[in-house]
């Protein structure tokens, strides 16, 4: 019986010093839970956002369109070509330089030309004056026949020859017209106003006829020429807009529809369209373009389509609510282009309120933001109309 108390003594000993022993650790790891809680919380990042890494979800009118690309042509261009061949004596112009319609840019060696205006000029003097000598026996042999002194036929003979030699006289009048249009095709004349956009000829060389000498484009106007697919083609009207970025350019340049081809192109099928630019300012021949031509257009809630994220398994947007980033699901709709900024209509979050922009990468819901001077006006304004967006959320 006394054997039994023992272990019975020690049992309990065991058991109370178990216990003592499973408390001190449990206080002891609640303890440490409690100092990480709040080292991290006191050591949380707080992110500083810009002006420009926010925007705010408004209702916008989104245009609805093909994509159109095309490389930028002058309305007006043109080549000065030779009109005879001969050698090149003078070229004034180089590439860059502005000319006016009518301008001489040019000449080529006039010596042969001239030489040959000369001679064409003297045949038709000497068919005058065979037309004079003509016209002399003429009037000789009418007065004979009158006169009952030669017969009739004498005076048809030298009405023959009269005529004959007014015939070669106009020939030979028609043949200097000809050499003085070849003597005046010598010099070269700008045929539009504009700008020298290449130079395919230099001063010694001899050139043929229709031989090309230099380039001749007016930027003042510029169009692209974009090719669509037949079924796309028969949305497209005259005076629709588009917008389009331009290779190198930051700002968006407006166009319209001017033109549509009439017929397809062979091989492909596809259907020219011509867009003028409503502005060619510091723009140049050549340079690319790509945009969206407007077809139809709506208004919605919308934001920019590189702010929808996408890694989780419904689209998401960054909400700033209350100095935090909060992940609010929304509903994609229809996409269209505003401002030259590529939007998608959305649904599930409150107007006004202030979303992160595409250029920020995805934050941890709950990180604390803070909005710098400038940014100051925005941050104002979305934290009441975050809020039913956030309570949503929340209550989800």
């Amino acid at each position: 019986m006394k054997r039994w108390i023992k272990w019975s003594l020690m049992a309990l000993v065991i058991a109370l010093l178990a216990i003592g022993i499973l408390r001190a650790l449990s206080a002891r790891k609640a303890q440490q839970a409690a100092l990480a809680t709040q080292t991290a919380q006191s050591a949380q990042t707080v992110v500083e956002l810009a002006a420009s890494d926010v925007l705010q979800v408004k209702s916008q009118e989104l245009m609805r369109g093909l994509p159109v690309s095309g490389t930028l042509k002058a309305v007006n261009a043109a080549f000065v070509k030779a009109r005879v061949a001969g050698e090149l004596q003078e070229l004034k112009v180089r590439e860059g330089d502005r000319v006016q319609a009518g301008q001489l840019i040019g000449r080529i060696d006039p010596a042969e030309y001239d030489a040959r205006l000369r001679q064409a000029q003297q045949q038709a003097d000497a068919a005058q004056a065979q037309i004079d000598i003509a016209q002399r026996q003429f009037d000789n042999n009418k007065a004979l026949v009158d006169q009952g002194f030669i017969s009739k036929t004498a005076l048809d003979t030298s009405l023959a020859n009269l005529n004959g030699a007014r015939a070669t006289h106009l020939a030979a009048v028609a043949a200097a017209d000809v050499a003085r249009k070849s003597a005046t095709d010598t010099r070269l004349l700008a045929p539009i106003s504009g700008q020298i956009s290449q130079r395919l000829a230099q001063p010694g060389e001899r050139v043929a006829v229709d031989a090309r000498i230099v380039e001749i484009v007016d930027v003042s106007r510029l169009e692209i020429e974009a090719a669509l697919s037949a079924a796309d083609s028969l949305d497209v009207r005259l005076g629709q807009e588009a917008q389009l970025q331009i290779e190198g350019g930051t700002q968006p340049v407006a166009a319209r529809v001017v033109r549509i081809n009439p017929s397809t192109q062979a091989g492909s099928r596809s259907v020219l369209v011509y867009l003028g630019l409503s502005s060619a300012n510091g723009l140049r021949q050549g340079l690319f373009a790509q945009g969206t031509l407007g077809t139809a257009k709506m208004t919605a809630l919308a934001v920019p389509v590189s702010a929808v994220r996408t890694d989780k398994p419904a689209p998401y947007v960054q909400l700033v609510d209350k100095q935090q980033v909060l992940h609010q699901t929304v509903t994609l709709g229809e996409r269209g282009e505003a401002g030259g900024q590529a939007m998608v209509a959305v649904t599930g979050v409150a107007e006004n309120s202030v979303v992160l922009a595409g250029t920020i990468g995805t934050l941890r819901e709950g990180t604390l933001v803070k909005f710098t001077p400038q940014a100051a006006s925005v941050s104002t304004l979305p934290a009441s109309a975050a809020a039913p967006a956030a309570a949503a959320s929340q209550a989800r």
